[in-house]
């Protein structure tokens, strides 16, 4: 066995010396493009690992190929099959196996699943230890030049209707920079619709292809993204659009001071959607706040 996996070994062999199972589920961070990224500390488990399992095994097959790692057993787990599949990982780590778990890239968990597993395992009294490796999230953070202080990260965007309308009304007002995830297909509509929510002058960054031969970072504000976008929409790969926050006062807005506001936009004969529009942008608040607010005006008036 070889050095960089020496901890885990040494904490299994305690594990097994004192528990009436010793195997263990591992989260191991695995690369987000290129392949020279991963630890030499995530290859030795998995090449210890007795189970692997994974989003696709023909990626991480061409992983494991890539070290040298061959005859590992792999399973698969998509939402559909988490819950299935978990009750089989927990009883392999219960029976002393080391499960390793991987995604097709970055760190497990992270918009994919496996919240479920990790929540059974504990509860099952299964040791849960974490490889840590690569991710997109704090990579594009980090490279975007955006605030790094305070983060949100919202994965992937609900796409459409209320759920949708609501989580962007969210980031809106949100202080924190947002790290969001995009299919290459959405990201103009989803541009366009952050431009509409927090204003076309809110800081932007669109990451994408992190690592890779054709990695490109793309800065400005969201008026320019979106014109940006127009020019590029062939693109491939996995989008991290990394926003700025609200630079708007944090201090909760009354709501006599909301109120105030609508009633003048509707008393001007302002419909109830643009006045909304108007004073979530003025006051820095979620838009449904304004909406429900601006129905009672009407239903009271």
């Amino acid at each position: 066995m070889s050095d960089g996996n020496l901890a885990v070994a040494i904490y299994l062999k305690y594990v097994k010396a004192t528990e009436p199972f010793g195997g263990a589920i591992v989260l191991v961070g695995t690369p987000i493009g290129n392949l020279g990224d991963i630890s030499k500390r995530a290859l030795d488990t998995l090449e210890e690992a007795d189970l692997i399992c994974c989003e696709d095994t023909r990626r991480t097959r061409k992983l494991l190929s890539s070290a040298g790692i061959t005859g590992k057993k792999l399973v698969t787990m998509e939402k559909h099959n988490e819950r299935d599949i978990t009750d089989y990982l927990v009883r392999s780590a219960q029976q002393g196996n080391l499960v390793a778990v991987v995604s097709d890239a970055g760190m497990p968990l992270l918009s994919d699943p496996g919240e479920h597993l990790v929540r059974t395992a504990y509860s099952s009294g299964v040791r849960v230890l974490v490889v840590p490796g690569p991710d997109s999230v704090t990579s594009a953070l980090v490279v975007s030049g955006i605030g790094t202080d305070r983060y949100c990260f919202e994965g992937f965007l609900p796409r459409r209707g209320v759920d949708r309308a609501r989580r962007l009304d969210d980031i809106a007002v949100n202080p924190c920079t947002v790290v969001i995830f995009e299919s290459p297909r959405r990201v103009r509509s989803t541009l366009g619709d952050l431009a509409r929510v927090c204003g076309e002058e809110r800081e932007v960054a669109v990451v994408r292809e992190l690592t890779k031969v054709h990695e490109e970072i793309w800065r400005g504000n969201l008026e320019d993204a979106c014109k940006w976008i127009e020019d590029h929409d062939n693109l491939l790969g996995e989008v991290v659009i990394v926003l700025a926050g609200n630079s708007h006062k944090s201090e909760p807005v009354e709501e006599a001071l909301v109120i105030e506001a609508l009633h003048q936009l509707l008393q001007e004969g302002v419909s109830v959607s643009a006045a909304v529009a108007e004073v979530s942008a003025q006051l820095g608040i979620a838009k449904r706040r304004a909406y429900s607010l601006a129905l009672d005006l009407r239903k009271n008036s």
